[in-house]
């Protein structure tokens, strides 16, 4: 490699590769040396769109396999000059309401002067053909907040962020913004969706914030609590707190214990509380919560004692009621008995004010739910049903005959996260009963047994062996603990019909640590592969082709592939590219847009990976999936239809809240139900194989699952029951 400086000058043709990451981009320039070649730059090009013009700096030099390089170290945007770069930047789907054919009036209309004019009297704009006040409004608008937020780009990328977060910074502190990443960068990880803690930390390095300045510890110390209630905890235990932290940051630990106890004096800080030690019955830890989470187990455990304890009883009628002729009359209606376990569950659910029903597949919780519904129905109560998905929610509705909602639609969460509904406020429900339960986390149930007003019986239906929910918490395992004040029935006999499931079988032995039977069932499948890359590519092929051509089912409608973990050739990320290609290819003519190193094109299984209340009618939640409907690169959104029939609109700035759902991770399909799954389980997931992993992925198919990979790992899977609990208060607060 040569190592002189040199500059290069180019208008960016296309991007072939982006690291959202670290930057790291591969591009095409057009150096305007005729003959159309385009030149290959590398580096961090974060920011610069197709289009620009650009003045880079950096070093010749050559790759193997792709020749002659420039590796690019810094640039800046230089407006074009010629009529054809003007066209090419205005259409680049820079400018908001600028498309090509726009691009191409106004250029005709104003040539070399265009960027003079609509940077010095962008009211001129009206005087193109078709181009009416509102949408010369709009290009102006989007011209100076293109500006501005140039400006804070420039200063962002000389401290390494990259362009979506820059545009998530500006949108979040306007003109502030250059301040707040100056003066408080630490604010940037609490405040803005996408900026983690070292992301914030290394702009805090880059504007010079000294590395043990008491600022940082405090934000990395309860960067470390959020890292662990991304794991599920609720909690750390100190000492665990304090290891972590010391790690994170590398500074003394003396610093950090400081740092802790400042914390622990501010109400938005920490709260340090005693609680049991999991380890020890007879001994105590000191748990260190961020409040939001200690507020909720505090609110969650008295909202439960409350209903329990609540003198009027708005399903009086069943106190005193003839079950016999009750249940003959349930009979004759559903033309089917209930057996002596599910019969103890209908009589809990409408004698108790808050009742937990538990259970695996094929064990009637489906019956059970539905004939409680149908008893209080005839009592004339006020039902309401809801579950965590909307898919769970449409299977409920399925079942009950009745509406059924998601939690966050039956609460109206509002921006921000509060609900129109509460304790101020409650439902106007007689009998609230909440399905696929084991997806509640600790945030969610606390809001949701807030709004149960006083008098209503509260039924919380799911399978307690299943993963637990994906936020914080194991509420239904803390409602079933030993010590618990909540009456629960656990149903265990599988009935005949089920009986008969390879699939309702299976889940059972999985359950129990015995491997499952993979010979001689027409609905469970394995197709044995030891190397991981081929099992990946044969997983992708079982979905997409095998299974469509055997059973006749939809690839994208009816087929799930559900995979351990994200990363690695089985991983989600691998095989959602691959599985994109099988299923939706490119086409000519068909739009798309290329974010970071994803494509989204319409036809597309998308899911939302971030609880964002802004979006949709009462937002729009992580897990939630849908398919992209439609595609406009003028106005530069696409649309996504959910799984709850609600279309949303996305910026193209927002797209890395969506992720490719052709493939996801078993954590994020909890509460789904699909025909069919896809599971690759291969020795290099070997950390993440675990019996309830395998048992939650088995139980989210109706139909047929196939297991695509290596005996040793399925038997691997089977034998380790997941190793340690989550850290929670809520069973100790809820033994009282």
């Amino acid at each position: 490699m040569s190592s002189h400086s040199a500059v290069l000058e180019g208008v960016l043709e296309r991007i072939t590769y982006a690291n959202e990451e670290n930057g790291y981009t591969v591009a095409r320039v057009d150096t305007g040396g005729g003959g159309g070649e385009l030149l290959t730059v590398v580096g961090a090009l974060l920011g610069a769109q197709v289009g620009e013009s650009l003045r880079m700096r950096g070093r010749w030099g050559s790759h193997p396999q792709y020749g002659r390089q420039f590796t690019v170290e810094n640039y800046t945007t230089v407006l074009p000059a010629t009529v054809q770069g003007i066209r090419r930047y205005l259409g680049s789907g820079l400018i908001k309401g600028i498309g090509p054919r726009t691009a191409e009036r106004i250029v005709e209309h104003f040539g070399v002067a265009t960027l003079e004019v609509i940077e010095a009297d962008a009211g001129r704009l009206i005087e193109v053909p078709g181009l009416g006040p509102k949408r010369t409004r709009l290009i102006a608008a989007a011209w100076v907040e293109q500006k501005a937020i140039k400006e804070v780009m420039v200063f962002l990328q000389s401290v390494e962020v990259s362009t979506s977060i820059a545009v998530r910074i500006y949108k979040k502190y306007g003109d502030a913004s250059i301040s707040v990443v100056r003066n408080q960068p630490y604010r940037l990880a609490a405040d803005v969706w996408g900026i983690g803690f070292l992301t914030a930390d290394r702009i805090a390095r880059a504007v010079g914030i000294p590395h043990d300045s008491p600022e940082r510890v405090r934000a990395g110390l309860r960067h470390a609590l959020s890292l662990a209630s991304d794991q599920g905890h609720c909690f750390l235990p100190e000492e665990r707190l304090i290891a972590e932290a010391v790690k994170l940051l590398q500074v003394d630990t003396g610093l950090v214990i400081d740092c802790l106890g400042e914390l622990a004096q501010d109400p938005e800080g920490v709260v340090r509380e005693p609680v049991p030690d999991p380890e020890d019955p007879h001994g105590t830890v000191m748990a260190v919560y961020l409040p939001p989470f200690h507020r909720a187990e505090l609110s969650l455990a008295g909202q439960v004692r409350r209903l329990l304890r609540a003198g009027e009883d708005r399903l009086a009628a069943f106190a005193g009621v003839d079950w016999g002729r009750a249940l003959g009359w349930l009979a004759e209606r559903t033309r089917a008995e209930l057996a002596p376990e599910q019969e103890a569950a209908v009589r809990l659910a409408l004698t108790e004010k808050v009742a937990v029903l538990t259970g695996g597949p094929g064990c009637g919780k489906s019956f059970t739910v539905r004939s409680v519904v149908e008893l209080a129905r005839a009592r004339r109560a006020k039902v309401v049903l809801a579950a965590p998905t909307g898919r769970a929610a449409k299977r409920l509705a399925e079942l009950t005959g009745a509406r059924a909602s998601t939690v966050h639609r039956l609460l109206e969460l509002k921006p921000g996260g509060d609900a129109a509904y509460d304790r101020d406020r409650p439902l106007d429900a007689d009998l609230v009963v909440v399905d696929e339960a084991s997806m509640l986390d600790l945030l969610l149930a606390n809001k949701l047994v807030k709004a149960v007003p006083p008098g209503a019986h509260l039924l919380l239906v799911g399978d307690v062996d299943q993963l637990p929910s994906v936020g914080a918490g194991e509420v239904l395992r803390d409602l079933l603990a030993d010590g618990s004040p909540v009456p629960a029935v656990r149903l265990t006999r599988i009935f005949r019909q089920a009986q008969q499931s390879g699939v309702v079988t299976n889940a059972h032995r999985i359950n129990a640590g015995r491997p499952p039977l993979t010979r001689g069932l027409a609905d469970f499948f394995l197709f044995a592969e030891e190397d991981t890359e081929a099992a990946g590519r044969l997983t992708v092929d079982v979905a997409a082709r095998r299974i469509p051509a055997r059973f006749g089912l939809d690839p994208r409608r009816d087929v799930q592939v559900l995979t351990p973990m994200h990363r690695g050739p089985a991983g989600a990320g691998a095989l959602n590219g691959l599985l994109q290609e099988a299923v939706t290819p490119a086409g000519p003519g068909l739009p798309e847009k290329r974010f970071g190193g994803r494509i989204f094109r319409v036809g597309d299984k998308v899911t939302q990976i971030r609880n964002n209340y802004e979006k949709g009618a009462n937002g729009v939640f992580n897990g939630t999936v849908g398919v992209v409907r439609d595609l406009d690169a003028d106005e530069q959104r696409l649309v996504v239809r959910t799984d709850e029939d609600e279309d949303v609109e996305y910026e193209f700035g927002e797209l890395d809240e969506l992720a490719h759902a052709y493939a996801v991770t078993i954590h994020r399909s909890q509460g789904s139900e699909y025909p069919c799954v896809v599971v690759p389980v291969t020795t290099s997931a070997w950390m993440m194989l675990q019996r309830n992993l395998l048992y939650t992925a088995v139980t989210r198919a109706k139909r047929l699952v196939v297991l695509v990979g290596s005996r040793r790992a399925l038997d691997q899977a089977v034998r380790s029951v997941s190793a340690g609990r989550r850290f929670t208060g809520l069973d100790m607060r809820l033994a009282g």
